[in-house]
């Protein structure tokens, strides 16, 4: 590996217009959850990886339509395996009409390119071939090997598709560490993310008529008040592990890194009501309402603690239920681990010294790569309206991208 970070940077560069072009052949195929039918996506990622000498290429299908790829670059020698992972799926594109640009259009327009998964994660997944084949042409021979796992499901929680592969392909897809290169920017190393725990919550009670309330018994008023109490759970206040304290605080300093409105979310507890309805008439007392919510733990908050705290402020309100459809635990891979020296060194050789580590406040798949064991890192671009109409990404991020992942791989093969 006998090259330096300018010339990565300016390999990377001279790739841009690539990745362009294999960003928006990408966003032109439909691959939205649901119904996470990724094959189109799992056979042009495959002809892409394909062509990339000496790496061997596996489509696999978890649960129709569901596929995935895995790609293995072996360096020659025994050493490190690192993981790169990606998704293939995104969000639906809902209402077309309120798009300015074709959701499945690609187009680019004043430095941006648009469509539904353009920056979650199209144009990441480019960037992770286009390292693959960094590797092979300019890294080769090394100690280790590379694996870039391409996940059919994420959207949905992963459980098709990273999680899939981790509990039925271990030997194929585990390795001693991961980058994932989910949404954040190139600048922003995210080492952790917050839990989460997703509750169904319903109230039963009497129905009557509108003018004669007192013939029946609200399930509005009793959801409200459920509602009413699990909001208390935002006066939480765990206590920040050391390590990701002082991560966060050294981040915090930076008048560049995230704004003080989404520091605070990282590092608290948030109870979003996501979904609610009730009744079936205005002039009628509804016998029933539901909810969907959705409660994120920081780190120092567990699923169990909260758990409890949560059926002890609704067990005293009648006539209601409530189930927990999933949770997972806060995560975090320490500063120290080597896969977080060397891919922040990465990002800072890509951007002129001026990365950072922070926490990550959305999902992603990392936190399954962590469940299992692995330390975890997620670096990648900066998402302009996601989930959301006219979803786009900056092009002049891609080869800056591309330039600290490369440089992360050689410092995670090398020790450096």
């Amino acid at each position: 590996m006998p090259f330096d970070a300018e010339t990565l940077i300016a390999l990377a560069q001279a790739r841009h217009d690539r990745l362009v072009a294999m960003t928006q052949a990408m966003v032109r195929i439909d691959s939205q959850t649901p119904p996470s039918d990724t094959g189109a996506m799992a056979r042009l990622t495959a002809d892409y990886l394909r062509a990339i000498e000496g790496v061997d290429v596996q489509i696999v299908e978890s649960v129709a339509p569901v596929f995935n790829v895995i790609a293995t670059l072996d360096g020659g020698a025994p050493g490190p395996r690192l993981v790169l992972s990606g998704h293939l799926d995104t969000y639906p594109i809902g209402d077309a009409t309120a798009w300015r640009h074709d959701p499945l259009g690609g187009t680019v327009a004043e430095g941006l390119l648009y469509g539904r998964g353009s920056a979650d994660m199209k144009g990441g997944v480019a960037v992770l071939i286009e390292a693959l084949r960094m590797a092979a042409e300019r890294m080769r021979p090394f100690a280790g090997s590379v694996v870039l796992v391409l996940a059919g499901d994420e959207e949905r929680m992963g459980e098709l598709g990273t999680q899939w592969l981790i509990d039925h392909m271990p030997q194929a897809v585990r390795g001693d560490a991961v980058m994932v290169a989910d949404v954040g920017g190139p600048r922003a190393l995210r080492l952790g993310e917050k839990g989460m725990i997703w509750l169904d919550l319903w109230a039963e009670g009497q129905q009557a008529h509108g003018a004669h309330v007192q013939a029946g018994v609200n399930a509005a008023d009793r959801l409200i008040d459920a509602i009413t109490a699990l909001r208390t759970l935002e006066r939480i206040q765990p206590e920040t592990p050391a390590d990701a304290a002082a991560v966060m605080a050294e981040a915090a300093a930076l008048p560049h890194a995230d704004p003080p409105a989404a520091r605070a979310v990282m590092q608290r507890v948030t109870v979003n009501l996501g979904q609610m309805s009730a009744g079936i008439s205005p002039n009628l007392v509804p016998a029933r309402a539901q909810a969907g919510l959705d409660i994120r733990l920081p780190l120092g908050a567990t699923v169990a603690r909260t758990e409890e705290r949560l059926e002890a402020l609704l067990r005293p309100i009648p006539g209601l239920g409530w189930t927990i459809t999933r949770r997972y635990e806060p995560t975090w891979t320490p500063a120290h681990t080597p896969i977080a020296r060397a891919a922040l060194k990465g990002a800072r050789q890509a951007a002129d010294g001026s990365a950072w580590a922070d926490m990550r406040i959305g999902g992603s798949d990392a936190r399954l790569w962590r469940r299992a064991g692995m330390d975890c890192v997620v670096l990648g671009l900066s998402p302009r309206n996601l989930g959301a109409p006219d979803e786009a990404l900056m092009i002049d991020e891609l080869s800056p991208l591309l330039a600290a992942y490369g440089a992360s791989i050689r410092n995670y093969l090398t020790g450096g």
